[in-house]
């Protein structure tokens, strides 16, 4: 059931579906496929080397999300297995719509992928990668979702050295995106969510870049800057070594 490929989709509130496309294009360096689905809802954004890991989705209502697809040979025998870790089928439309036991949306796909692409260059010295999905589980629901997902992907799990907090997912070598288990704070209720963390050797100058992208920061921490864009997505630039 381990996934040999883990794609992220940015889904959009319809209101601002082409703005926030606009700004992740430019905030990559990535170019955009022509648009595709019954109603034109998917794009893919296309790295210049390797294959594509972060796709976008129209929606037809609802507030901005991030759902995974996770790539896998067989996925009816993957959701089959998902099933007994936890996971609810939502629907089956030759790719399985499933949702995790806090709630969390993703995808078991078939389509090949295995190249990752390179990091992005940007200036001297600055070169970064979107590198991991963190998924922000509420307190309560944390151990679980925490095992599910260990269940799901067959990765070793890996503690932080910053906080008890965070737990990793440790991806095989040539994975595009790592995943976090991130354990929300007592006073956050709300419903288990995700974002997308940048991997950068420059985190100021990629700050700055950002910035005049229009995005916005919202906090400072050591090692990561969390920042909105221009339409509120939340996401993180790291520290983390994006080769």
């Amino acid at each position: 059931m381990s996934p040999s490929w883990i794609t992220a989709f940015l889904d959009n509130a319809p209101q601002h579906h082409h703005e926030s496309v606009g700004f992740w294009q430019e905030a990559t360096g990535y170019a955009v496929s022509p648009p595709r689905g019954d109603h034109d809802e998917f794009a893919t954004l296309l790295p210049p080397d390797g294959d594509a890991f972060l796709k976008v989705q129209r929606r037809h209502a609802g507030a901005d999300r991030i759902h995974l697809d996770l790539h896998v040979p067989d996925p009816l025998a993957a959701a089959d297995a998902a099933r007994v870790a936890g996971a609810t089928i939502v629907a089956d439309r030759g790719y399985v719509v499933m949702a995790s036991p806090a709630g969390f949306v993703f995808c078991f796909v078939d389509h090949p992928a295995s190249r990752r692409p390179a990091a992005t260059v940007h200036g001297p010295g600055s070169a970064v990668r979107v590198a991991q999905v963190s998924i922000d589980v509420p307190r309560p629901a944390y151990d679980r979702e925490l095992a599910f997902w260990t269940a799901v992907t067959g990765w070793p799990q890996r503690a932080s050295s910053v906080t008890e907090d965070f737990r990793f997912l440790v991806a095989p070598q040539g994975q595009p995106l790592g995943l976090l288990l991130q354990r929300l704070g007592a006073d956050d209720t709300g419903e288990v969510r995700a974002h997308l963390d940048w991997a950068t050797t420059d985190r100021a100058a990629e700050t700055e870049r950002h910035l005049g992208l229009g995005a916005r920061v919202l906090a400072q921490h050591r090692y990561w800057t969390v920042l909105a864009d221009p339409v509120g997505r939340v996401y993180c630039l790291t520290d983390q070594d994006p080769g």
